[in-house]
């Protein structure tokens, strides 16, 4: 039916969400994610529905239901790359292993959530899959066994998120343990970024992470030229203790972003970090309490 004369239609929608057993708080952060006006949002009762559908059309975003396995998930995954090779998929479960988040990585998964998990992180990795650029990879996995695994990252903000979401969902550690590795591993991935990779998306950050009987060791390896802890005032570690913020002014001086507190936080989260003698690579180590580690 046309519009009324002298009034404006809106716009239909031009992509497409398919959501896989509908829970109600995960539609309720899709629907206020996602644009009404630029999204359309279907539903599907299964996996095997899903694949149905998708062998239909494509959808340019899918969710998983939470009541499969992420076994499942990445079967069907792998199913849809086989039809549309570029769909982003978010997997939602409620049980996972390290070897089915590994697996989806290798399958190209946009990101991966167990739960019980952040509906404010889940709602933050919708918005960056739906509003990215065309996609593509932008994670490599190298090598890859639940006790270590190497991995290339593109220098951009959004890979970076999405690989730091991957490795907080690996790390089978103690809820403590976990979010403070997590935090300063997230903390260092930035700084190589921005510092050493400048958001240049064709660069590209290695990062491994060992987790051994009673540590988890993560190393950062940054493309750029490396530095001298002692040359980057600009950095709130270095700020003597009679001026705790003089690194505040120092980065309004050389026009830099207000921030600054990513190595200091680091170094506070994790009992070592290690920098090479150029200053791009390098160690978080995580001591585990042997205790605490054998009820995980």
């Amino acid at each position: 039916m046309s519009p009324a004369p002298g009034t404006k239609s809106s716009p239909s929608p031009v992509k497409t969400a398919l959501m896989v057993s509908a829970d109600p708080e995960v539609e309720k952060v899709l629907q206020k994610t996602l644009n009404p006006n630029i999204w359309d949002i279907e539903h599907a009762s299964n996996n095997r529905d899903a694949l149905a559908m998708v062998k239909e059309r494509p959808y340019d975003l899918i969710l998983t239901g939470e009541k499969t396995s992420g076994k499942e998930d990445v079967e069907l995954l792998r199913q849809i790359r086989r039809l549309h090779a570029h769909t982003r998929l978010i997997i939602l479960t409620d049980e996972s292993t390290p070897e089915d988040v590994i697996a989806s990585m290798r399958e190209r998964a946009f990101s991966y959530f167990t739960k019980p998990f952040s509906i404010g992180a889940l709602g933050e990795m919708i918005r960056l899959a739906a509003e990215g650029p065309c996609w593509d990879e932008g994670i490599e996995v190298l090598s890859a066994t639940p006790a270590w695994i190497r991995l290339a990252a593109r220098c951009d903000l959004r890979s970076a998120e999405r690989l730091v979401q991957f490795v907080n969902e690996i790390a089978d550690l103690p809820e403590l343990e976990k979010n403070a590795v997590g935090m300063a591993f997230r903390e260092i991935l930035l700084n190589a970024i921005e510092h050493g990779g400048g958001f240049n998306p064709n660069e590209y950050v290695q990062i491994s992470y060992v987790r051994a009987r009673h540590m988890v060791i993560c190393r950062v390896r940054d493309p750029g030229h490396g530095f001298s802890l002692e040359e980057i005032q600009h950095a709130a570690f270095a700020n003597p203790p009679e001026d705790p913020v003089r690194h505040v002014s120092m980065r309004e001086e050389q026009g830099l972003r207000p921030g600054g507190y990513g190595v200091l936080l680091a170094q506070k989260l994790v009992d070592e970090l290690i920098y090479d003698e150029k200053g791009n690579d390098v160690l978080l180590i995580k001591y585990l309490d042997p205790e605490k580690v054998a009820t995980v």
